[in-house]
């Protein structure tokens, strides 16, 4: 684990739709980009040895890289840290995944540094869920206190740039940065 550094403006989530342009995605970020490390659906190894080549990449260029779950399991992986509504060692970043006022409570309550509030827009993700709306997304930013606001869900450069709000920190993407999907 690297010292803490700044948190970034600007986030990956992987997912598995990258495939294999995964590490190239990461490569085109700017310097010191944050990246949220999830792949889920692999079994614990295969998991492990594909955070291994993103921790790498991630290194070269200065990235922040967190581990989507267990804050223990962030440590052994030497992730520099960790994406969940629980608490976890405070040496170690803390982001957290929100979508509602009970989920902004409970990632205030276990001191995340950050949170990912989402979806704003529709996403490609998941297209049949409600996305909040800037004026949901907003009421939830001010309630935000010390804690970071990275938008996240159906975000693209140009929307960033039309949310530059004082309340918004960064954001947040997974399609914007694939280069097979149209943004």
């Amino acid at each position: 684990m690297r010292p803490r550094q700044p948190l970034p403006t600007l986030w990956l989530m992987t997912d598995p739709r990258f495939g294999n342009e995964l590490l190239d995605a990461i490569r085109r970020l700017p310097f010191r980009s944050g990246i949220i490390f999830r792949h889920y659906e692999l079994d614990l190894c295969d998991r492990r040895t594909l955070f291994r080549k993103v921790a790498h990449v991630c290194r070269q260029r200065g990235h922040m890289l967190l581990l989507a779950g267990d804050a223990r399991l962030a440590v052994q992986w030497r992730a520099d840290g960790f994406h969940q509504r629980s608490a976890g060692p405070r040496r170690l970043v803390h982001t957290a995944p929100v979508h509602n006022r009970r989920e902004l409570k409970e990632a205030r309550r276990t001191g995340a540094d950050a949170v990912l509030i989402s979806p704003l827009f529709p996403t490609q993700s998941h297209p049949d869920a409600p996305s909040l709306g800037l004026m949901a997304f907003n009421r939830m930013a001010r309630q935000a206190d010390r804690m970071a606001v990275i938008a996240l869900g159906g975000m693209s450069r140009e929307k960033a740039e039309m949310l530059r709000l004082k309340k918004i920190y960064g954001w947040a993407a997974i399609d914007a940065f694939r280069t097979t999907c149209a943004n």
